[in-house]
C-alpha cells in the first residue's frame, strides 16, 4: 500500500520480494525510471505520502536488477529515527557485520568499493541530509554502486535525476461511460482488486461505475486514499462511500484539492469511522518500530480507556479498516503500519506520547530481562530470535533514555542485557555506540554501570582498538573492586586476558582466564565459566599445549551442554577442535567443527564461523590439498569482508599460522591456479560457506596396529620414513617446515604406540599388502594432492 515499506524475501536481508503485490499499471513510469537508471547513478523517486513510490521503486528495482552482479537491496528508513543509525541500518541490509573500529560509513565504502548493486533507500524524507551524505561517500567511493531512493523530496546531490511520482490516472466525469470505459485507469484497476480483496466477487459494472469513477477522483488518484477507502465495503456500498466522502469534503470549504491534503482528509474521515478504543488504538501502537506482536501491543496499549481482554479484537478491527497489516515471521504474527499512517497515529497521540514511549520502552526492557534470564540454556535460539524480531523496537527504546532527560540510567541496564546478544547479531559497533552514549549521559546507575563498562571495554578489544580498550579495561576492573561487585570483577578478568591474547601475551593470558574460571566457578556464574574455560583453551592450544587444552575444551563443552545453551558451546566445541587438531587428530578435529558451526546457526555469528573456516583452512594445508586450501582463503576472505575487519584486527593470535601456510599455498600453486581457486570462495556468502563446510566429509584415514587413525599428512610422513628418509628430507618433500615434519613423526609414533622409525617402515609394508577396507585406506601417495571427500 503507498508508501508502505514492504517485507523482503528473506527478513532482514534486504532482498528485494519476488513480487510486488498490489502493483498495477505505471508502465510510463517504469519506462521513465528503467532510462534513468541506466544514465544516471543517483534517481529519486518525489511525491506526497501515499502516492505509491515505494511499489514503484521495488518493481522498477527488480526489472533492473538483473544487470547488476550483485543484484539490488532494499533499505526501508521509515522507522529509523536516530540519524546516527542511518549507516548501520544499511550494514545490517547487506549482512555485513561491523566488527572492526572503523565507523559504519567506512565499512560499508569499503564492502561497496568492488561491487556492481542497485541501493534501494526508500523514504529519505526525514533523514534526508544524512541520506544525502551518505550516499554521496558512497557513490564516491564505489563506481559500481547505484542509488534509487523515494523521498518527499530530492536529496540535493549534484548527479541526481529527480523522477516526480503523479497519482494514478483518473477518468473525467464526461469519460464515464460504463465499466469497460473505465478499465483503462489505473485507479479504477486498483480499486477494484483492493475491493475484490476485501469483498470477494466485487467487481466494476454499469450499475456501479459512476459511482467508483466519482470516488477514485474525489481521492485524486492516489493509491493509499484508493486502498483505505476500498476497505470500507466491508460495510459500506460504494455510493455510500462516496457519499461519506463528499460531505466530509463539502466541509472544507473551498480548500483546493491537494494531494496531501486528501489524504489527510482521508485518514480524518476513516479514523472518524473507528471506535473510540479502535482511535486510542490506531495513536498508541504509532511508538512502535518495525511492527510489533499481540503481547507487545496488550502491554504497551492497554488500559485507559482499551481493556486488555478486547485488545485482539480491537487489532482485528484495525486489520480490516487497512489501519494495520498483519504479517506471518519466523517469530510468529506480527503486525504494522504503513508510514503514513503511523505518522497520523502519532500526531493523534500528541501530548501523551512521551508516557506511551516510556511504557514502550518498559516493555521491552522487561523483554530484554527475560531473554537474560533464559540466555544459558535450551531456549537460548527462541529468545534470540524474539530479541532480533524487536530489534527496530529496542533501538527504539534506547534512543528514548539517550533522548529523554532522566531515563538514562534504564537504558544503561538495558543495552547489556543479555550480555551476548550484541556479539550474537554481530552489531558490535552498534552495540558500542549505544553503551558510550548511555554512559555520558547516566549517573552512578550502580551495578548496570559496571556491567556497561565492562561491555564497552570487551567490544573495544573485540573491534582490535586495544589501545581505545586499556584505559576501559583500568576503569571497570578498578570500579568493579571498589564496589565489591565479585562477578563484574571476574569478567573484568576475562576481558583482560582476551587484551593480553591479542596483543602477543598469549602465554600469560593462560593465568588470568585460570584465575576468572575459579572466580566465575566459585559464584555459580557457568555462563562466565564456560566462556573463561574455552578462552584459556584457546590460549594453551596456541603455545602448543594440546593436553590442558583439550582438557578445558572437554570441561567447558559439558558445562554448556548440561545447561543446552547454543552460542558459547559453539566456542567450547570450537576450542576443543583446535586442541584436536593441535594434538595431530585432524579428523576429530573437522567433525568438532561443523558441530561447532552448526550450533552457531541460530546466530549472526560470521567471527566464529571464520574461525571455524580459518582451522578448516589449515588442515587443508596441511594435507597438501592446495587448490582446496586457496579456495578457502577466498572464503575467509569473504567473511572478513563481510565483517568490515581483517584477520590480523580480529584474531591476532592466529595470523602467525595463518600466513605461513597461505604462503605455502601460494608457492605450491601456479598464480593462475591460485587466484581461479581463491576467487571461487571469495564470490560466495556465508551461507553457501557453511553449507560447504557441513558438507565436507572426514577423509579416509589409516589405522594402525592399535586402533589409532592417522590423517592423510600423516600416512604421507609414515611412507616417507618407510622409505628412509630424513627429517629434512620429508619437510622438503612436502613443503612443509622441519618443525611440522618433527611434529608429524612424533605423532604417527605415538598413535601407532611405536618407538623406532623402523617399526614404522614395517608397518606401511604391512599395510600396503592388506586389501583395501572402507575403514582402512592405504597411505596417500607422497607427492600427489589429495582432495577432501
Amino acid at each position: 500500500m503507498g508508501d508502505a515499506p514492504f517485507p523482503t524475501d528473506a527478513p532482514g536481508t534486504g532482498r528485494l520480494p519476488a513480487e510486488v503485490a498490489g502493483f498495477v499499471g505505471r508502465r510510463g513510469e517504469l519506462g521513465e525510471i528503467g532510462r534513468l537508471l541506466a544514465a544516471a547513478r543517483l534517481v529519486t523517486l518525489t511525491g506526497p505520502g501515499g502516492v505509491g513510490k515505494t511499489r514503484l521503486a521495488l518493481r522498477a528495482a527488480a526489472a533492473a536488477q538483473q544487470g547488476f552482479a550483485d543484484g539490488a537491496r532494499l533499505v526501508e528508513l521509515a522507522q529509523l529515527r536516530d540519524p546516527l543509525l542511518l549507516a548501520q541500518s544499511v550494514v545490517d541490509v547487506l549482512d555485513v557485520q561491523d566488527r572492526s573500529e572503523r565507523s559504519a560509513a567506512e565499512v560499508l565504502a569499503g564492502y561497496l568499493a568492488d561491487r556492481q548493486l542497485l541501493l534501494v533507500l526508500d523514504n529519505c524524507e526525514h533523514l534526508a541530509g544524512p541520506c544525502a551524505r551518505l550516499v554521496e561517500e558512497l557513490l564516491r567511493a564505489a563506481p559500481g554502486l547505484k542509488v534509487l531512493a523515494t523521498s518527499r523530496q530530492p536529496l540535493g546531490l549534484l548527479g541526481e535525476h529527480v523522477c516526480a511520482v503523479p497519482p494514478m490516472r483518473v477518468p473525467d466525469e464526461e469519460q464515464v461511460t460504463g465499466a469497460t470505459g473505465l478499465a483503462r485507469f489505473e485507479a479504477v484497476k486498483l480499486f477494484e482488486q483492493r475491493a475484490a480483496a476485501v469483498l470477494p466477487g466485487f467487481a466494476v459494472d454499469d450499475a456501479n461505475a459512476a459511482a467508483v469513477a466519482r470516488l477514485v477522483a474525489a481521492l485524486d488518484g492516489l493509491p493509499l486514499a484508493i486502498e483505505l477507502a476500498a476497505s470500507w465495503l466491508r460495510v459500506l456500498d460504494v455510493q455510500e462511500v462516496l457519499d461519506r466522502l463528499t460531505d466530509r469534503f463539502a466541509l472544507l470549504d473551498g480548500r483546493p484539492q491537494a494531494a496531501r491534503r486528501t489524504l489527510r482528509d482521508l485518514m480524518d474521515w476513516s479514523y472518524g469511522l473507528c471506535s473510540p478504543p479502535e482511535r486510542l488504538l490506531w495513536a498508541r501502537v504509532s511508538v512502535f518500530s518495525g511492527g510489533f506482536d499481540l503481547a507487545a501491543a496488550e502491554a504497551v496499549c492497554s488500559g485507559d480507556g482499551i481493556e486488555r481482554s478486547e485488545l485482539l479484537v480491537l487489532v482485528a478491527g484495525l486489520i480490516d479498516k487497512s489501519v494495520l497489516i498483519r504479517q506471518q515471521g519466523p517469530a510468529g504474527v506480527r503486525y504494522r503500519l504503513l508510514e503514513t499512517v503511523r505518522e497520523y497515529g502519532a500526531r493523534r497521540l500528541a501530548d501523551g506520547s512521551t508516557a506511551e514511549r516510556r511504557r514502550h520502552r518498559n516493555h521491552f526492557r522487561r523483554l530484554a530481562e527475560r531473554a537474560e534470564e533464559h540466555w544459558f540454556g535450551p531456549q537460548q535460539p527462541h529468545w534470540f530470535g524474539l530479541l532480533r524480531a524487536d530489534h527496530a523496537n529496542l533501538r527504539a527504546a534506547l534512543e528514548f533514555c539517550v533522548t529523554e532527560p532522566g531515563e538514562a540510567e534504564a537504558g544503561l541496564a538495558m543495552a547489556g542485557l543479555p550480555r551476548d546478544y550484541w556479539i550474537a547479531s554481530g552489531a558490535l559497533g552498534e552495540g558500542r555506540q549505544w553503551l558510550s552514549r548511555l554512559l555520558a549521559a547516566a549517573g552512578d546507575a550502580g551495578a548496570a554501570r559496571t556491567r556497561a563498562m565492562g561491555l564497552d571495554a570487551w567490544f573495544a578489544v573485540l573491534q582490535g582498538n586495544l589501545a581505545e580498550a586499556e584505559p576501559l579495561l583500568l576503569a571497570h576492573a578498578e570500579r568493579a573492586g571498589r564496589l565489591g561487585d565479585e562477578a563484574e570483577a571476574a569478567w573484568a578478568l576475562q576481558y583482560r586476558g582476551a587484551a593480553m591474547g591479542f596483543s602477543d601475551q598469549g602465554f600469560e593470558s593462560i593465568a588470568v582466564f585460570a584465575e576468572a574460571a575459579a572466580r566465575h566457578r566459585a559464584l555459580g556464574d557457568l555462563a562466565g565459566l564456560t566462556s573463561a574455560l574455552f578462552k584459556q583453551s584457546f590460549g594453551e592450544s596456541m603455545v602448543g599445549e594440546a593436553g590442558p587444552a583439550l582438557a578445558l575444551s572437554r570441561e567447558a563443552v559439558a558445562v554448556a551442554e548440561d545447561a543446552g545453551e547454543s552460542l558459547l558451546h559453539s566456542y567450547a566445541v570450537f576450542a576443543e577442535g583446535l586442541a584436536r587438531w593441535m594434538g595431530g587428530d585432524r579428523p576429530a578435529a573437522a567433525e568438532l567443527l561443523r558441530r561447532a558451526i552448526r550450533l552457531k546457526d541460530p546466530f549472526h555469528d560470521r567471527w566464529g564461523l571464520a574461525l571455524c573456516v580459518e582451522l578448516t583452512f589449515w588442515s587443508a594445508a596441511e594435507e597438501s590439498d592446495w587448490d582446496r586450501a586457496a579456495y578457502l582463503l577466498g572464503c575467509l576472505h569473504a567473511l572478513w569482508e563481510g565483517l568490515g575487519a581483517s584477520l590480523h584486527e580480529s584474531v591476532p593470535f592466529m595470523v602467525q599460522v595463518h600466513e605461513r601456510y597461505a604462503e605455502q599455498v601460494r608457492t605450491a600453486l601456479a598464480p593462475r591456479a591460485f587466484r581461479a581457486a581463491a576467487a571461487r570462495g571469495s564470490r560466495l556468502g556465508a551461507e553457501q560457506i557453511v553449507e560447504d563446510i557441513l558438507r565436507e566429509r572426514a577423509a579416509p584415514s589409516a589405522v594402525g596396529d592399535r586402533g589409532a587413525r592417522l590423517t592423510r599428512r600423516e600416512a604421507q610422513v609414515a611412507e616417507l620414513v618407510a622409505k628412509g628418509m630424513s627429517n629434512k628430507e620429508i619437510s622438503a618433500a612436502l613443503v612443509i617446515s622441519l618443525r611440522t615434519a618433527e611434529n608429524h613423526i612424533e605423532h604417527v609414533l605415538t598413535k601407532l604406540g611405536f618407538s623406532s622409525r623402523t617399526q614404522v617402515a614395517v608397518w606401511v609394508a604391512r599395510q600396503s599388502a592388506l586389501p583395501p577396507a572402507g575403514a582402512q585406506a592405504a597411505p596417500a601417495v607422497p607427492g600427489r594432492s589429495p582432495r577432501s571427500e
